[in-house]
């Protein structure tokens, strides 16, 4: 199959790079004020946002043809040095602003040379709001250019230059070395996850096949200990595929695409597995579209009409005689779309959902062409994914009876509630939260402790159906699960997915997983998150799933006593109140949520004004997803793997 180069690089581009490309759009000087508005908050989240910014830019210079390396390191003072290879921001003199292109990039934001189609002709960052708003937020921050022979710095702080460009020495090498160190009084998270970067940069690796992204941990660990990661990717998203497949059953060899329709570069890779559920990652720009786009919905066009067309010419659904419909093509599918599109249209501000309309019939065509050809060359996996989807059409027809068993149960009027249900008063679903809790003894507790007014308690029988491994009629005919569609108000189906789910009626703002604090409670709350994930992401999406947080231990001594939810705590707790002696203090153990009285349980774990709940978000949906696949599903080496390299981190009951 032919593949196309999407960019081609041209010598004379590398001359044309100058102050002259660099257009400004507007000022900078609302994102100190309003920093939640540009990298989306001031969390943790927002804090590797800044490193993803300033990543953007070297992967902007890759796609343009001119850089192969990028490195990423978080050096011991919690700040972030990124190094390309690229061509370097031009530092010549802007005319219109009268100073540096490297001041005007760096203290106006939407100024750059993405706005200038012969600069890039893709970017990611083009949505974003770029190395200024990390300039911004930075307290520190330092640019260190190599081009024209020459090595130029400029330093900053919170977006204002502290220094003018300076030549600091001579070199043969190019490219943008960036230092920043994020304002502590901006962000209530100070400390960089390795983990996060690692996901996001070997997400980038396959999206960007040949580029080597380098993430380096200065920060020792308490071995002394300092840490380095390689992410490269010579097959781009074949190895994707393969690094989201770990643990399931493959049913066909993966099928690639790489090619151009329309002006617009698509690369595609697939394969069906035995699995029960779809998973798809689409990207525009390297931009992960999670709420899909025209770029999904082109690639299910295509690939529905492709297969169906396929298994009625040869004759496999006239020997089975069933009726095949759109969704049984999505059971077991894996599979990533890239596409790249020179000024792409996001539907809100969060670069969630592709709008361009000419993509769709561009990938539609992409898929139709180089499916139906595989199919012909390949009978013995186009047999497996026929009978693959025959299977599914059959365990659509008994889903689709659980799923009118689910509708009917969420007519929440009258008797529609579950009987274990102890409803709040207020019909305000701003306002409203559900405490889904295990076991009745628990749920007893909650009951007696809460805000009748807003809080409402769900109580578990024991743990909840393992939805990883079970066909979805089975997921949706279990009675635990219904009770909890039921009572959230959630239905099934929406006009753009059937499978999707439906909160349009939504009964609460929080749902909140209340477990004990235990290897048995952290269970649970797995079991639920994997149900929530697979079936109602769109309740993680738009922020209403929380986890409780018990306190694990009271120290008491006389009147004075202390809730404490680590054994850092535990430990402090008996040195101020006991001198360090655990003999002058009473410590209790809550093994569980019953173990509290209604009063305890309230002011330590439900009250909104001392609780602490941890808001449950996924920030990369295909590291997410192979997570949950690697610890729910049946394959047992790679769960044992994951557990020994992470069992230092465990929390074990004597």
């Amino acid at each position: 199959m032919e593949e196309n180069n999407i960019n081609q690089t041209a010598t004379q581009e590398q001359e044309e790079y100058t102050a002259k490309n660099i257009q400004v759009l507007e000022g900078l000087e609302a994102v100190r004020k309003r920093p939640a508005m540009y990298i989306g908050d001031t969390g943790e989240r927002g804090l590797h946002h800044l490193v993803y910014e300033v990543v953007d830019n070297s992967i902007d210079e890759a796609l343009a043809g001119f850089c192969t390396d990028v490195t990423v390191t978080i050096n011991e003072d919690e700040s972030i040095t990124v190094r390309d290879n690229g061509r370097g921001i031009p530092t010549d003199y802007h005319e219109k602003e009268g100073k540096s292109a490297l001041e005007v990039v760096l203290t106006i934001l939407h100024a750059g040379g993405k706005f200038n189609k012969n600069s890039y002709k893709v970017s990611g960052g083009l949505h974003g709001v770029g190395v200024s708003c990390v300039n911004a937020l930075s307290t520190y921050f330092k640019a260190v250019i190599r081009r024209d022979g020459k090595i130029f710095q400029q330093e900053y702080s919170i977006g204002k230059p502290t220094t003018e460009v300076k030549v600091i020495g001579e070199t043969e090498e190019t490219g943008t070395e960036i230092t920043f160190k994020a304002d502590d009084s901006i962000f209530s998270c100070h400390s960089y996850q390795y983990e996060i970067l690692a996901a996001r940069l070997r997400e980038l690796s396959f999206l960007n096949k040949g580029i080597k992204l380098t993430l380096t941990d200065l920060r020792k660990d308490e071995e002394g200990n300092t840490r380095s990661d390689v992410f490269y990717s010579q097959e781009g998203l074949k190895e994707f595929i393969d690094y989201l497949e770990v643990s399931k059953d493959v049913l066909s060899n993966i099928i690639y695409i790489s090619t151009e329709k329309s002006g617009i570069p698509i690369e595609v890779a697939l394969q069906y597995n035995n699995s029960y559920r779809e998973v798809i990652h689409s990207y525009v720009n390297n931009i992960n579209t999670q709420e899909g786009g025209t770029h999904l919905t082109g690639f299910r066009r295509g690939l529905t009409r492709t297969l169906k067309q396929y298994a009625d010419t040869s004759g496999i659904l006239a020997k089975n005689k069933i009726e095949i419909s759109g969704d049984d093509f999505r059971e077991g599918l894996t599979a990533i779309i890239s596409v790249k599109v020179q000024e792409p249209l996001f539907e809100g501000q969060t670069k969630t959902k592709l709008g361009n309309t000419e993509v769709a019939p561009a990938v539609d065509q992409a898929i139709s062409d180089a499916l139906k050809n595989y199919l012909e060359e390949n009978p013995n996996d186009a047999k497996n994914i026929c009978n693959k989807v025959i299977l599914a059409a059959r365990a659509r027809i008994a889903a689709s009876n659980a799923r009118k068993l689910v509708q009917a149960h969420s007519q929440l009027k009258g008797a529609g509630l579950p009987g274990k249900l102890a409803d709040c008063s207020s019909r305000d679903n701003t306002k409203t939260e559900i405490f889904i809790v295990e076991g009745d003894s628990a749920g007893g507790t909650a009951k007696q402790g809460r805000d009748r007014m807003y809080q409402a308690i769900l109580p578990l029988r024991g743990k909840i159906l393992n939805v990883e491994k079970a066909v979805q009629y089975k997921t949706l005919d279990n009675e635990e699960i219904k009770n909890i569609y039921t009572a959230l108000g959630i239905t099934i189906g929406t006009e753009e997915d059937s499978q999707a789910a439906n909160l349009n009626d939504i009964r609460y703002n929080k749902i909140i997983i209340m477990t004990d604090a235990d290897v048995d409670g952290a269970h649970i709350q797995t079991l639920a998150m994997t149900l929530f994930f697979r079936y109602m992401k769109e309740v993680i999406d738009r922020g209403h799933l929380y986890l409780a947080s018990p306190p694990l231990y009271l120290v008491k001594r006389g009147k004075m006593q202390r809730y404490c939810w680590t054994e850092e705590q535990r430990k402090q707790a008996l040195i101020d109140l006991g001198n360090g002696s655990e003999e002058s203090c009473t410590v209790q153990r809550y093994k569980g949520l019953g173990e509290m009285n209604a009063d305890q349980l309230w002011e330590t774990t439900m009250n909104p004004e001392t609780r602490t709940l941890k808001q449950v978000t996924i920030e990369n949906a295909a590291e997410a997803d192979r997570t949950f696949s690697m610890l729910m599903g049946d394959d047992v080496p790679p769960r044992r793997e994951f557990i020994e390299q992470n069992a230092v981190y465990a929390n074990i009951d004597a």
